[in-house]
């Protein structure tokens, strides 16, 4: 097991001072994993070799603090680079996502288990479901937890596994917040101690292996548990604070990358001198073409825009220790729910505008429309969760007239 002092000597040699190091790495896997894209959605995960490659260009550990051997990037750093492998190839960056988001959720928990994840070294990958999809009652020495949880994207290559609980007491019965809610906690336990369901047969981001998980009358040590909403991280940090605030960007960042990817796609079928059926000149010469273009490119710099000023102002609240805000919370679901909605547009457009060439299997655009639209599909970015928008602003409003 590694020791703090260890750690720092770990540090020096693996952190960089940007993310410059981990955007060259992927450039270097670009013609890899672009070849590799059928065999990726076929096994419904990716390879373990790639896994590997991607594990020693620093994907695992991105946001993991220097003082623990990782690179503890800035949040626009960090979400450059799964905006890159998104463009690459959508499930790539969903896991590289959910690894980065992993490894923030990890700060809540206890110290010692923080320490048993990282004991020998930074490049852990972390999965998990966010649903409280099961119960944990107490027991001598932790907690019985059994459940099944869906939607753990990366579960195949995880090293640690977390999930979500309602907590009861000794008879089962849920234990009430402070607002009569069920109080939920999260866990967190070794990828051995889990039994995978091979339930991932889904229509897009085929590649992110999210299979459900299962535990059945797990004994689970209290120090394995975190609690998201009340609790603090182990590790200093600008980032570590408030999770809940940052994950929603995190999906606009993927959006982004898939959109981009479509776009460029598009683009290069065009720079083939693809003609239609029945076109009187090639796509790149027509204007209806470059019309469509044009808007989509304009959407899309759209989309980027507000991802990018959205990371900018989260940075901004985490460097000055304000990020901790319901609103900003809000805020930041408001603007990755419009950007997954604004993408979709995009990504059905170029599929649209590409013609029946983009209907087959080997064509890239089909892999980006069915992707996009399971990213949009996501809790965390769905059109429901305008709602919270629309009462922060009515509450604004009110308090600002009260005020004057």
């Amino acid at each position: 097991m590694l020791h703090q002092d260890q750690f720092r000597d770990l540090r020096t040699l693996t952190a960089p001072d940007s993310n410059k190091t981990v955007l060259a790495g992927i450039r270097n896997l670009t013609p890899e994993i672009t070849a590799r894209a059928a065999e990726i959605e076929a096994a419904r995960c990716v390879p373990p070799d790639l896994i590997e490659r991607l594990k020693s260009i620093g994907i695992f550990r991105l946001f993991v603090p220097r003082g623990y051997g990782g690179m503890e990037l800035a949040l626009p750093e960090g979400l450059e680079v799964i905006r890159a492998l998104a463009r690459l190839d959508g499930s790539i960056g969903w896991i590289a996502m959910v690894a980065g988001g992993g490894s923030l959720f990890a700060t809540w928990g206890a110290r010692e288990t923080y320490e048993r994840i990282y004991r020998n070294g930074p490049d852990v990958p972390i999965c998990g479901s966010a649903q409280p999809a099961g119960t944990a009652e107490p027991r001598a020495g932790g907690f019985r937890v059994s459940g099944r949880w869906p939607f753990a994207s990366g579960c195949k290559h995880a090293e640690w596994m977390a999930g979500f609980c309602i907590m009861t007491d000794e008879n089962g019965k849920p234990v009430a917040g402070p607002h009569g809610q069920p109080v939920v906690r999260g866990f967190a336990l070794p990828a051995q101690n889990w039994e995978i369901e091979d339930t991932w047969h889904a229509a897009g981001l085929k590649g992110t292996g999210s299979h459900h998980l299962v535990l059945r009358d797990a004994l689970v040590p209290e120090a394995n548990f975190f609690d998201v909403e009340g609790g603090t991280p182990c590790v200093p940090g600008p980032l570590y604070p408030a999770v809940r605030q940052l994950v929603p960007i995190f999906h606009g960042a993927v959006s982004v990358g898939i959109a981009e990817g479509a776009v460029d796609e598009l683009v290069a079928l065009a720079h083939t001198g693809r003609q239609q059926f029945r076109a009187t000149t090639p796509m790149r010469d027509s204007e209806i073409f470059q019309f469509e273009l044009g808007r989509i490119s304009a959407d899309l710099k759209a989309a980027q825009a507000i991802c990018e000023a959205e990371t900018a102002s989260l940075w901004h609240h985490a460097l000055a220790g304000t990020l901790n805000d319901e609103g900003l919370a809000v805020e930041s679901t408001q603007a990755a729910t419009w950007i997954a909605a604004t993408c979709v547009r995009i990504v059905d457009a170029c599929f649209a505008l590409a013609g029946s060439s983009a209907v087959y299997e080997t064509s890239p655009l089909q892999r980006r429309l069915r992707d996009a639209h399971v990213a949009a599909q996501h809790a965390a970015v769905q059109q429901r969760q305008y709602v919270a928008g629309g009462k922060l602003l009515l509450a604004r409003s009110a308090q600002d007239a009260g005020q004057t």
